[in-house]
Order: structure tokens, then C-alpha cells, then sequence
């Protein structure tokens, strides 16, 4: 939204508007020149979770079925308490690490992915950062610079788009197919041009849940390889699918150090949301060029979260895939739930934590949720928060949510019709 303000020249340059972007209720932001807020952040819309929690009366009440918010429905581990209790006692995990992380969890994570992808990975190839997030946020502000573009599909994980906004970069789309719920990579040669420089997944997606095959994976990296862009896939949730089979064979190629960028999370394998630990897995020169990034930002991950990752590597393995299988059992759960005669609502993709659902309104998909929330007590997120066109949907993260709890929450869709 646009609103008028006084002509100004700043640090930004001569402004003749104050963009402002709120989902509900914009507000008219009074200009103040000793307040000259960059224009791009103003331009980004919000973190959506709170405005989704801003719908329900009482947050406690014990009859609220939870689908907003991605985080595990569990703590971690004891094992893992007593280990950081013990350690943080003997101020074990107080200081600074290496920017790049410390190497026994770079270690262990090079372990881990060479039994996850039949692959050899170095740890000087990888880089522990304060979360998925923030890992995403450093490749970006290593590959871009204001004024470019990055490809993405839709729909789009909000934090990515937001990133993407404040730094003055432009998403260009891939379309939805919501029959498959996975890109294209046969659209991204009309989308590529002299800005372009990186094309963007999630695989397993959020907020579809959809995992994309290796074919598919292999298909965007030589797309990527032949326009000369690095292809940046953020697997936070490939601990929920099936690990019997490695989730695709790019690290196996002899040029993946020149086209893949690899970002993983902690946060959900091990329960670890609030101690902020994810890596970035790349090539030499990529790796070299992050880490400046990295110091200027973070300086290093938290300690105490690479030390929680390093233990969880070291000694959790079977409970981190047991938490996997039981997600995987829960994501068969719902889709079968959603089969469930009279329901208008659509299952378009489940996997990992979320579930991409169809309303059945002709409403904007924030009305929509918003009811659900007051009148139904399911409190889930608006389509329109990932990404333009994405008004007929709703995310549903059932990860909160035990199998038990489906028939009831189907049972509260069908009367919402």
C-alpha cells in the first residue's frame, strides 16, 4: 500500500511516498525525517505467524487444534538436556567458535551426509549458521545484490520472499501446479536474463510438503549449470521422509561444488528451534566468500546450539529417524483424513511438518482463515502469505498435531462449509 508523505532526501535518495505493507488494519506511518527507514523493509510485509495468533481469543484453550506454526510437538531429548546442562554449568559452550563452526560438528555432519547421500563431503565445505534462516539470508547476500532477481517457485516459504524484499532483490515465479505441487523446470529459461542469479528450492517443500524427486532435482541442476546460476536447495525437512533411500544424488556429482548449494536445519531433527543451529554446505570459493558474511552477522552460530547438533549427531540418530517415521506416519494420516466423504476442502500435496489445503470459498484465503480461528478454533495460515495467487489455499502444519486429533479437525472443516 502507498501512502502519501512529505518529498524528502535522504540516505536512500528523494521520496515522495512511505510504502507501507501490513496484512491486516495498514496504518498511516507519520514520516519523521530523523527516522529514514530503508524503503525496502518498509515494502516487506510482515512476519505472519503473530498476525495468525492476533485471530484466537485464548491461546491456552485447551480445545484449539494448532496447524500454524512448524515446530516439534516434543522436547529434545534428556540425554540431550542433561549433556547442555552439564556443559553449560562448566561454561563449556560460553565462548566464540570458529566462524565457520566448530569442526567436530562439521565433522559429524560430514559423516551424516555421507550416509545420507552416499557422498564424501569435506568440512571446510560446510558453515554452521544461526539457523535454516539465517543460512538462506548469508547465501543470498553472497550471490545478490540490490537491483537483481532470483528465481522461485510458488508457492513460497515467507521468510524467503521477505529476505528476497528487504534486500532489493525481485522473485521471478515459477507457476503452481496444484495437481503435482511441483515446479517446473522447463519455465525457468523464458524467467532467465542479465540479473538473474540463483534459482531457489525447497525441498521438502513449505508449505506444500511436497518432496521432489531426484529426477526432477537433476533436471533444475542442469538448467541451472547451463545458465551459468547456482541452484540453492533448503532441505530443513529431509529428516522426514523416507530415509532408507538418499533424497536425491546431487552431491554425487563430480561438478556439484560448482552449481549446488545445500542448506540444512537442526532445528527440527533434534528439537532444537530456540538454540538457532543450520549449516550451509557449498563449494571452496562459495564457502570462503560466506564466511565474511558470516562473521559480520552471526560471528559464528550459538555455541551452545553447535554442541546440542554435535551430541545429537554423536548419539541420536535413531531417535531423530524414529521422530521421522512417526511425521511420516501422520503425514499418511491426514491424507487420509482429508478422504473423508462431504469434505469441501481439497488435499493438494502432505509430507515432512505441513499439509497444502484448498478451501472451498470464493474468499480471500485471510478470511477464510481468519474464521476458522474464531468460529472453529483451527488456527492454520493464509495461502496469500506464500507468495501472489495462493489466495485458494491454506497451510496446515499437522506436525503439532497428533493422528488421533484428524477426524476432529475434518469434523470442524465440514461444518465451516
Amino acid at each position: 500500500m502507498l501512502c502519501n508523505a512529505p518529498s524528502y532526501s535522504g540516505p536512500f535518495g528523494l521520496f515522495d511516498s512511505i510504502r507501507i505493507w501490513s496484512w491486516s488494519n495498514p496504518e498511516i506511518l507519520e514520516y519523521n525525517p530523523a527516522m529514514n527507514i530503508n524503503p525496502d523493509v518498509q515494502d516487506c510485509a510482515p512476519a505472519p505467524i503473530a498476525e495468525a495468533w492476533s485471530w484466537v481469543d485464548n491461546p491456552d484453550d485447551p480445545d484449539l487444534i494448532d496447524v500454524c506454526q512448524a515446530v516439534p510437538s516434543y522436547l529434545p531429548h534428556p540425554d540431550m538436556l542433561e549433556f547442555l546442562a552439564d556443559n553449560i554449568r562448566r561454561g563449556q559452550a560460553a565462548t566464540y567458535t570458529d566462524i565457520q563452526g566448530i569442526l567436530p560438528l562439521r565433522q559429524e555432519l560430514s559423516r551424516d551426509l555421507k550416509e545420507r547421500y552416499e557422498a564424501n563431503i569435506d568440512p571446510q565445505n560446510i558453515i554452521i549458521t544461526a539457523g535454516c534462516n539465517q543460512g538462506f539470508c548469508t547465501v543470498i547476500d553472497t550471490l545478490c545484490q540490490t537491483g537483481d532477481n532470483v528465481i522461485v517457485p510458488l508457492p513460497c516459504y515467507f521468510n524467503h520472499e521477505m529476505w528476497l524484499t528487504i534486500r532489493g532483490i525481485t522473485p521471478k515465479w515459477l507457476e503452481f501446479n496444484d495437481t503435482t505441487a511441483v515446479p517446473d523446470p522447463g519455465q525457468i529459461d523464458d524467467l532467465v536474463d542479465n540479473n538473474t542469479r540463483a534459482i531457489v528450492l525447497v525441498s521438502p517443500n513449505n508449505p506444500t510438503g511436497a518432496a521432489y524427486s531426484d529426477e526432477t532435482l537433476n533436471q533444475f541442476f542442469e538448467v541451472a549449470k547451463k545458465h551459468d546460476l547456482p541452484l540453492v536447495v533448503d532441505e530443513t525437512y529431509r529428516d522426514f521422509m523416507d530415509t532408507s533411500s538418499t533424497p536425491h544424488s546431487l552431491f554425487q556429482r563430480s561438478d556439484w561444488q560448482g552449481t549446488f548449494i545445500h542448506l540444512y536445519s537442526f532445528s527440527k531433527a533434534f528439537s532444537l528451534t530456540g538454540f538457532r543451529v543450520g549449516a550451509i554446505v557449498a563449494g571452496d570459493r562459495f564457502i570462503e566468500q560466506a564466511s565474511k558474511i558470516q562473521d559480520c552477522v552471526a560471528i559464528c552460530a550459538p555455541h551452545v546450539g553447535q554442541i546440542a547438533a554435535q551430541f545429537g549427531l554423536e548419539n541420536l540418530k535413531a531417535w531423530r529417524n524414529q521422530k521421522g517415521t512417526e511425521m511420516m506416519k501422520r503425514a499418511s494420516a491426514i491424507k487420509q483424513a482429508f478422504e473423508a466423504p462431504g469434505l469441501g476442502y481439497k488435499l493438494i500435496s502432505a509430507g515432512a511438518y505441513f499439509a497444502y489445503i484448498k478451501h472451498p470459498f470464493d474468499a480471500t484465503s485471510r478470511s477464510v482463515a481468519e474464521r476458522l480461528a474464531r468460529e472453529f478454533k483451527i488456527v492454520c495460515l493464509p495461502g496469500i502469505y506464500f507468495g501472489k495467487g495462493q489466495d485458494a489455499y491454506l497451510r496446515f502444519a499437522f506436525a503439532n498435531v497428533k493422528e488421533n486429533m484428524f477426524p476432529e479437525l475434518v469434523k470442524r472443516l465440514k461444518a465451516s462449509q
